[in-house]
């Protein structure tokens, strides 16, 4: 750090004495100051007036100007002063960057406690956020000294929620410097508090009176809340997580905004319950992952996609907007709400590659693990509601889609075939589509374009 110094000169003790092995060179200088550089090693000194060295006296007589130049060692030693505020033994944690869209969030839970030991990377909490649960790592292994943040409290990226200590033994590393500065900052604080106390009814006793009346409407905000319910024995009231709030949100703005129509159409799963039947001990040892029946229908949905384009596009203003890929959204429930990643140009994709993709992204779901990125976007969407045990359902639109594809569970039931009643595996499949844009022609035929393409999956190797 470059210092500033200036003092007189004793001419009382001589400049030899003052300066000892440091002093090379005099010459008058008009200035009286003194650049102290502690780490790059002291220039030329300007009308040096008096260097006070660990063992020199200082001495009160007339003023001199000389001009020196100092060796750098000796300040060095004086200068440097390692204190633990200085070496870094406190680390801050700090609330990570939580996606371009989302400007706060909502501290869940700590998941350490003061004095437990951390690693680095190691979460030592979670913030809730509309749409992901994001994990706050430590950043330095050691001992989380303290918390300055409560549970529930809203925080933005960037906002400290924690302090760790990289010493094992947290408090007790604390630097001389800081003790005495915290002595002094609290032997100093009490006079603040009282002299503030003696002024305020002095001063401030217009504001007093004054501050109780903002504070009336408040009472007032308690009535405009109508559809609270008075309480009642063996009931509780918690308040719902921002996931929970923003999906409630999102389905009632798409509820209010599209015009929704849902057509319904069944499925013979034979076919392709017998070809995952047939290939799933191949599929499993050439690549490393299970055939599913999702990832046929996400083949069929693609094919449907391309064959009717308007299924893919959406309304923007007075505008369609056309896209020309395929990004699959698919619906996952997790203890903690609805999560909707999305599995990017799934038109380019073979049958490993979706499995694959969608074993990744259910894992991260149901972990909390997954980020916004990966549910960012979306053309269209899937819901398997079978995996519940759902017959048939009416699935709600993904805005900013206009369609999403709902599955059901697989029921055995009597078809007839060939002028014959045989037992089939059926499946009811529901297509809600925004009929501000598609018409019931479309949404048919795409639906036609999924029955096919499951009953027969042979088509996609002829594209037929």
């Amino acid at each position: 750090m470059l210092g500033v110094i200036r003092r007189r000169v004793v001419s009382g003790a001589s400049s030899s004495s003052i300066l000892g092995q440091s002093l090379h060179s005099i010459r008058p200088i008009a200035s009286s100051e003194i650049l102290l550089q502690p780490r790059g090693g002291l220039g030329r000194v300007r009308n040096l007036s008096h260097l006070i060295f660990a063992g020199s006296l200082p001495c009160i007589k007339k003023t001199r100007n000389v001009g020196v130049v100092i060796q750098p060692e000796p300040i060095r030693q004086m200068w440097s002063r390692p204190f633990s505020s200085e070496t870094g033994d406190f680390i801050d944690a700090v609330v990570p960057h939580m996606g371009e869209s989302i400007t706060d969030g909502t501290l869940a839970k700590f998941l350490k406690n003061p004095g437990d030991r951390v690693e680095v990377d190691e979460p030592i909490a979670q913030i809730e956020t509309d749409k992901v649960t994001i994990d706050v790592a430590s950043p330095q292994s050691g001992v989380i000294q303290k918390f300055v943040a409560n549970e529930g409290d809203t925080v933005e990226p960037g906002t400290k929620i924690a302090v760790i200590s990289k010493s094992v033994d947290g408090v007790d590393h604390v630097g001389p410097s800081e003790k005495t500065s915290d002595i002094a900052a609290a032997q100093s604080s009490p006079p603040v508090e009282t002299i503030d106390k003696k002024k305020e009814p002095k001063v401030e006793t217009t504001p007093v009176t004054e501050k109780p009346k903002p504070h009336s409407p408040p009472p007032s905000k308690p009535s405009a809340r109508e559809p609270q319910l008075s309480p009642k024995e063996r009931e509780r009231r918690i308040p719902m997580t921002r996931l929970r709030k923003r999906v409630a949100t999102r389905l009632k703005d798409s509820q209010n905004t599209f015009a929704m129509l849902t057509t319904f159409s069944e499925v013979d799963m034979t076919n392709l319950m017998k070809l995952r039947s047939d290939y799933k001990d191949a599929f499993v040892e050439k690549h490393g992952v299970k055939l599913g029946l999702m990832s046929g229908f996400i083949k069929a949905a693609v094919s449907g996609l391309q064959n009717q384009p308007i299924i893919n596009a959406v309304i923007d203003g007075d505008d369609i907007i056309y896209r020309d890929y395929i990004d699959i959204s698919i619906a996952v429930g997790t203890p903690k709400g609805l999560v909707v990643p999305v599995i990017r140009n799934a038109d380019k994709m073979n049958f490993a590659e979706i499995e694959k993709e969608m074993n990744t992204l259910a894992k991260k779901a149901n972990n909390g693990s997954i980020s916004i990125d990966e549910m960012a976007g979306g053309s269209f969407t899937i819901s398997n509601g079978g995996v519940y045990g759902s017959l048939i359902s009416t699935p709600i639109i993904n805005p900013p889609q206009s369609a999403i594809l709902g599955m059901h569970s697989i029921v055995t039931r009597p078809m007839v075939v060939g002028g014959d009643i045989v037992p089939r595996p059926m499946m009811y499949v529901a297509l809600t589509y925004d009929h501000r844009l598609i018409d019931g022609r479309e949404a048919v035929f795409f639906l036609r374009r999924i029955k096919d393409v499951v009953e027969d999956p042979r088509r996609l190797l002829l594209d037929i």
